[in-house]
């Protein structure tokens, strides 16, 4: 491993009570790393994402880029989260304000009992109904059929930064068994310029499963994703399934051992959406 991502610094994001979380690679310091040198880090780190940290003037006030081992990410909600706490646990808790290719990200932080947690707030979100030809193209990706669908959920491409494919499950067993054609999925995503698939099975209306593909990234599967959080959340609001004001939780990451926990607030008279979560470094 080369002495640059040796010293990148490790942490997993959403943690549920300390277990879990999605792994993301942090570089507090990224000044000095041009753009190749940053995707070979994220390469070499191996993480779906590796944030790159540059001090921006004010205190507190951070210029920050997400690389997968494939390709820069305009914005990545649990790399976003785990820098936070990084930083708050070098310089104290508090505000940060992270200047990202998707617009000013706020993130508070605050010391729990279960450690440092810290909640984003998103740029505006949007959604809008997902293309008959896109839904069905996803759906056979995914080797599932409209049936699988819950109708009380529409397909959507909801943005919090990026786009992400919603389409919500009738039963937690289509969840579980999810068992995708990652090169016809990654193909179409591309095409279609979305970053995850948010799949998801309401165990009510306040508490939802999720799985999140990730080709673009050359990850089969997040085990945690703040900015698809944070586009659902906005996609609840936007079809009258949450109201503002409300609170939802995100369980994710549990089919593959690694069950992550992201509480979505949605904030009364504004369109943007808050995502919370706690994150630790990784210990060898």
């Amino acid at each position: 491993m080369s002495s640059e991502a040796a010293r990148a610094l490790r942490y997993a994001a959403f943690t549920d009570h300390g277990r879990g979380g999605n792994p993301a690679g942090i570089v507090l310091d990224a000044a000095h790393l041009d753009d190749a040198a940053r995707l070979a880090i994220a390469a070499e780190v191996g993480y779906s994402e590796t944030a790159f940290v540059e001090a921006d003037g004010d205190a507190g006030s951070y210029r920050v880029r997400y690389f997968s081992p494939l390709a820069e990410v305009a914005f990545c909600g649990h790399a976003t989260i785990a820098t936070a706490v990084a930083l708050a646990e070098r310089d104290g808790a508090g505000l940060f304000r992270f200047a990202t290719l998707a617009g000013l990200i706020e993130v508070s932080t605050t010391v729990t009992d279960d450690g440092v947690a810290a909640t984003l707030t998103s740029v505006p979100t949007r959604t809008r109904a997902a293309s008959p030809e896109a839904v069905a193209a996803a759906l056979r990706t995914l080797r599932w059929t409209e049936d699988d669908l819950d109708p009380s959920y529409p397909a959507h491409v909801a943005f919090a930064g990026v786009q992400h494919l919603v389409l919500a499950v009738r039963d937690r067993a289509t969840l579980a068994a999810l068992d995708y054609d990652f090169d016809a999925l990654q193909t179409l995503m591309a095409d279609q310029d979305w970053t995850t698939l948010q799949l998801v099975w309401a165990e009510d209306e306040r508490t939802f499963h999720a799985r999140d593909p990730f080709p673009p990234g050359g990850v089969v599967e997040d085990p945690a994703t703040g900015a698809a959080a944070a586009a659902f959340g906005g996609y609840l609001r936007e079809i009258g399934a949450a109201e503002p004001g409300a609170r939802v939780t995100i369980l994710q990451g549990e089919d593959m051992g690694r069950p992550s926990r992201l509480v979505v607030d949605l904030p009364v008279d504004s369109d943007r959406v808050r995502v919370t979560g706690t994150a630790g470094a990784i210990r060898d």
